[in-house]
């Protein structure tokens, strides 16, 4: 069974050195050393990555052990970067878009591409996401959770988002820049208590803020199973009745129905969870994610799914099916004979 892999980050073995360029720290940094690659961001050591990083062959080999076929491949949330001035950005998200772009042209049945770009400025985020799909055939782009000051209802974005809708560009909401970092400085609780609060930010403001209620044909998928949003979307709908003066302001649908307008993957790392998800969201809205290659993700991809014990439609749908309809891809861009 083809089973493809939404959730997957790939770099290039280098990218351009800004902060050098600069003169800003900020801009993270691949320093390669000793047969070692170490981000570094903000002057100090952020990350150790290892080949399955970057090497497109190598991935092919380690992900095919676990009888995984494609990865959408997108970036790393650190190289975001939208704190900076955006042409400076922007020059980031330029290399990093044509790197995912040659790979996938390099390997087109095992790999599709979501690009990046500057939503620091939506007039130049519209330009690239345009050209990602329209020159480099990327699927779409992937974005933060939110863009510095802006949640992701802020009428500034609405363009962007509705260019992506008239593009039929896939959006990838990814956690990043976690709220509440400064004061949660141990136990890696950005990471384990911010990234699911991040996602349920995201996801209430498109749905509260009617972007999603405006533009119906916008494909939207939420990494690490959407947070903590589907698992407290009792609370979130309970508030939407009981105090729509305060939460139903923009927007006057229930939250609640929107799970059949969004995409999930299945990066939750409990099979308990997972069967949670598949009942509150239903199951045509989940797919395969692994956050690959990271220790965070699952390191056994698909094995939450295959636990499950489904049968053969449901796991076609959870596997690929969703996959290709959140991406815009027929069935046939990835069976047909190299």
């Amino acid at each position: 069974m083809l089973k493809i892999d939404t959730h997957a980050h790939i770099l290039p073995p280098q990218w351009p050195d800004l902060a050098r360029k600069y003169g800003d720290d900020r801009f993270p940094v691949m320093v390669r050393s000793g047969g070692h690659h170490r981000i570094y961001k903000d002057g100090k050591f952020f990350r150790e990555v290892w080949k399955n990083a970057f090497d497109a062959e190598y991935r092919i080999q380690e992900y095919r052990q676990h009888g995984v076929d494609v990865q959408v491949v997108s970036t790393v949330p650190v190289l975001f970067s939208y704190w900076a001035k955006p042409n400076q950005a922007l020059e980031l998200h330029r290399a990093l878009n044509e790197h995912t772009a040659e790979i996938c042209r390099n390997y087109p049945q095992h790999y599709a591409g979501i690009g990046t770009v500057p939503l620091q400025s939506p007039r130049l985020a519209i330009e690239e996401m345009e050209r990602c799909v329209e020159q480099l055939g990327l699927q779409g782009v992937q974005i933060g959770s939110h863009c510095n000051k802006w949640n992701l209802d802020a009428s500034e974005l609405f363009p962007f988002f509705e260019a992506a809708a008239d593009l039929g560009a896939a959006i990838l909401v990814h956690p990043w820049d976690m709220m509440g970092t400064d004061t949660m400085p141990k136990y890696w609780l950005p990471w384990l208590v911010g990234m699911p609060a991040e996602q349920s930010r995201a996801a209430c403001s498109l749905i509260f803020g009617g972007v999603l209620e405006r533009l119906p044909s916008l494909r939207v998928a939420f990494a690490h199973g959407g947070g903590s949003f589907p698992f407290t979307i009792g609370r979130i709908e309970h508030g939407f009745k009981m105090r729509p003066d305060l939460v139903a302001t923009d927007n006057a649908r229930n939250p609640r129905e929107y799970f059949s307008r969004l995409f999930f993957d299945s990066c939750v790392h409990d099979p308990q969870a997972l069967r949670y998800l598949l009942d509150v969201v239903g199951y045509d809205r989940v797919m395969l994610g692994t956050d690959y290659p990271f220790p965070l993700g699952e390191q056994e991809p698909g094995s939450g799914i295959e636990a499950l014990g489904l049968g053969d439609r449901d796991r076609a749908r959870l596997f690929h099916g969703a996959a290709l309809e959140w991406l815009g891809l027929p069935l046939s861009r990835f069976t047909r004979e190299s």
